[in-house]
């Protein structure tokens, strides 16, 4: 194989692993969701980050940091999803220029309909095949680099009523 300049083959070839087997892991998540519950992938992390949130409403910004994208994919994204009546925009209350997101009834039933399917797919697709010593060391590994990234902040867990969906991702 070969390597950049510079580069432990070694070294290399755990990252293009690393890197192409959460491609493929994404990748798959999405065609499971779209087979079951007719989303895609991002679609079904907007409706996580609402469901977590207070009221399953945030500002737009606010969506976009939760999903570590930029406001123009949030708000293209919304829209798409605004059409199809999983979502609804208001104007903030309190900021005249900013935007709030929240999930609507069908928005719900839909993420609760897909939410257990996609846990298993998650279980059997990744956590599964860890063992316990595995899992501690991806968290671990996972916390540092976010850490070296200035992304390390824990999200904020789900109340334990709603769904299992801090499950998912």
């Amino acid at each position: 194989m070969s390597t950049p300049p510079d580069v432990d083959p070694e070294d290399w070839g755990v990252w293009l692993a690393y890197f192409r087997g959460a491609r493929e892991l994404i990748a798959a998540l999405d065609r499971r969701l779209q087979d079951d519950a007719g989303l895609s992938h991002p679609e079904y992390l907007v409706l996580l980050g609402l469901w977590q949130a207070p009221d399953h409403t945030l500002r737009t910004g606010e969506l976009a940091e939760r999903l570590v994208w930029e406001k123009s994919r949030v708000s293209h994204q919304v829209s798409r999803m605004e059409a199809r009546g999983l979502l609804e925009r208001r104007e903030c209350e309190t900021d005249g220029r900013g935007v709030m997101v929240t999930l609507t009834d069908d928005g719900e039933r839909l993420f609760q309909t897909a939410t257990p399917d996609h846990i298993t797919a998650i279980r059997e697709w990744f956590l599964d095949p860890l063992d316990a010593d595995e899992k501690a060391v991806v968290g671990r590994v996972s916390q540092r680099m976010r850490g070296i990234l200035g992304t390390g902040d824990e999200p904020e867990l789900p109340r334990e009523t709603e769904a299992r969906a801090g499950d998912a991702a």
